[in-house]
C-alpha cells in the first residue's frame, strides 16, 4: 500500500473508526494468565502473546469493540453459565481499570459519546446458546450485565438451533430456538448468525423483527467453508436491514487454508490441546506444525475480495468488520493484529471504494443496526412482557 493510500485510509477511521464485530481477548486472557491485569499490561505491547492491546486498537483506528465472551461448547448447563459470568466479570473489570482508553458500551448512543471523548466503546457479545442454558430468564441477566449479542450457537448445535459445523439435527430453529429470538428482539440484543448453520440463518431471518448481525463471518461464494455466509442470506439482509462483518479467519478466507487448518487441528487434538487452546504451550504446538507443514498464507487482497462479493450481493449497507483477533492463531499477511485495519482500507480505496462506503463500513452500519434493535425493543417492550416459556413446553423434550 502507498503512503497516500495509507495517511487516506487513517483519515477516514479519524472520524468513522471501526466496530469491530468480535475480539477473543478475553478468553485469550484467561489462558494466558488466569485474567490478572497485572500479569498482563495491555497498556504495553503485547505482541510477543496477543493480537490485541490499547496500542494496537489505538493505531487501528479502532473505535468501538465487542469483546466476545465467549466459552467452548464442551462446557454446558451451569458450568458454561459460570464461565460466561467469569468473561463479563472480566471485560467489566478491564474496562473499569483503563477509563483512559474504554468506555463500558450498552446502547448506540454511547458508542457515538465514546467517539467524541476519544475512548474506545466497549461491548460484549456471547458467542453460543449454550452460555444460557436453554434458559430465557439467563439470557435476560446477561442483557441486564451489558451482553449486547449472542451468536446462537458456537461450533455444535445447541438443543435448539443447528451450527454450522456440526450434523444438522433441528432443521434450523425449534420453537423454543424461535422463541430465543423472538426474546431477544424484546431486550435489544442482537441476534448473531455467526457459527449457526444456513437453515438457521434462515429461520432468524424469517422471525427476527430487529436487524441481525453475523459478528464475524465472510462470504461461502468466495471460500465455500460452512462457517461462511450463503448468497441467498447475504442478499436477504436488505430486506432485514442487518450487516454481515468479514472475518479474517484463514480457513474463511481462503480456500486453500481449509484442508490445512483441519490438518493443524487434528495435529492441536493429538497433542491434547483444543484447536482454541491460545496459551503459550496450544501456540507452539501450533507453531511448530506451521513450521513443519507450510501453511498457504491469506492476504488483505483475498479478505477485499470477500468484501467486494459482499457489497456486490447485500449492498455497501450491510457490511462490517469482524476480525476474530486472538481468536485464531494464524491471521492474513498483513493483517497480523489490531493494527491493521488501515491497510484493508487501503486496498479497499485501491479498488476505488469511496471514503463514504468506507465510513459505512467501518462504523456507520453497526451503529445502525444496533439502534435498530433499540428501536424495536421499545415497541415491543410496550406490546409484551418477559417470556417465561421453556424449551420443554415449546419443543415437548
Amino acid at each position: 500500500m502507498t503512503p497516500d493510500l495509507i495517511e487516506r485510509a487513517r483519515a477516514v477511521l479519524r472520524t468513522a473508526p471501526v466496530v469491530d464485530g468480535h475480539n477473543d481477548l478475553p478468553w485469550a486472557m484467561r489462558a494466558i494468565a488466569g485474567y490478572d491485569l497485572d500479569a498482563v499490561d495491555l497498556t504495553s505491547d503485547q505482541s510477543h502473546r496477543l493480537h490485541t492491546d490499547f496500542g494496537r486498537l489505538r493505531a487501528g483506528g479502532v473505535g468501538a469493540q465487542f469483546w466476545s465472551v465467549f466459552v467452548p461448547a464442551g462446557l454446558s448447563g451451569d458450568g458454561a453459565v459460570s464461565a460466561t459470568l467469569e468473561q463479563i466479570d472480566f471485560v467489566r473489570a478491564m474496562t473499569e481499570r483503563h477509563p483512559e482508553h474504554l468506555r463500558l458500551a450498552l446502547t448506540a448512543d454511547d458508542l457515538e459519546s465514546a467517539r467524541a471523548e476519544g475512548r474506545i466503546a466497549s461491548l460484549m457479545g456471547a458467542e453460543g446458546g449454550h452460555s444460557v442454558n436453554s434458559s430465557l430468564a439467563t439470557l435476560r441477566a446477561l442483557y441486564a450485565l451489558g451482553v449486547r449479542y449472542l451468536t446462537l450457537t458456537h461450533n455444535s448445535n445447541t438443543p435448539w438451533a443447528d451450527a454450522a459445523t456440526d450434523e444438522p439435527v433441528h432443521g434450523g430453529l425449534t420453537a423454543f430456538g424461535e422463541e430465543v429470538v423472538r426474546e431477544m428482539n424484546r431486550l435489544g440484543m442482537l441476534v448473531d448468525l455467526s457459527h449457526v448453520s444456513p437453515d438457521t440463518m434462515r429461520d432468524a431471518l424469517r422471525v427476527s423483527e430487529a436487524p441481525v448481525l453475523f459478528s464475524h463471518s465472510s462470504a461461502r461464494a468466495v471460500c465455500d467453508h460452512p462457517r461462511n455466509v450463503p448468497d441467498d442470506v447475504l442478499a436477504a439482509l436488505p430486506g432485514n436491514g442487518g450487516v454481515a462483518m468479514v472475518t479474517f479467519v484463514p480457513m474463511f478466507v481462503l480456500p486453500d487454508a481449509i484442508e490445512w487448518t483441519y490438518a493443524a487441528d487434528a495435529n492441536m487434538t493429538a497433542h491434547g490441546f483444543s484447536p482454541f487452546d491460545t496459551s503459550p504451550e496450544g501456540r507452539a504446538v501450533q507453531q511448530a506444525y506451521a513450521e513443519a507443514h507450510p501453511r498457504p498464507i491469506a492476504t488483505i487482497a483475498d479478505v477485499a475480495d470477500h468484501l467486494d462479493h459482499m457489497r456486490e450481493v447485500a449492498g455497501i449497507d450491510h457490511l462490517g468488520i469482524g476480525g476474530d483477533f486472538d481468536g485464531t492463531p494464524f491471521t492474513p499477511a498483513g493483517l497480523d493484529d489490531v493494527s491493521g485495519y488501515p491497510a484493508l482500507l487501503a486496498e479497499l480505496l485501491d479498488r476505488h471504494w469511496s471514503e463514504a462506503d468506507l465510513s459505512k463500513l467501518t462504523w456507520h452500519n453497526a451503529v445502525r443496526v444496533l439502534r435498530g434493535a433499540e428501536a424495536v425493543a421499545g415497541r415491543l417492550q410496550a406490546e409484551r412482557g418477559p417470556s417465561i416459556a421453556t424449551r420443554e413446553q415449546l419443543d415437548g423434550a
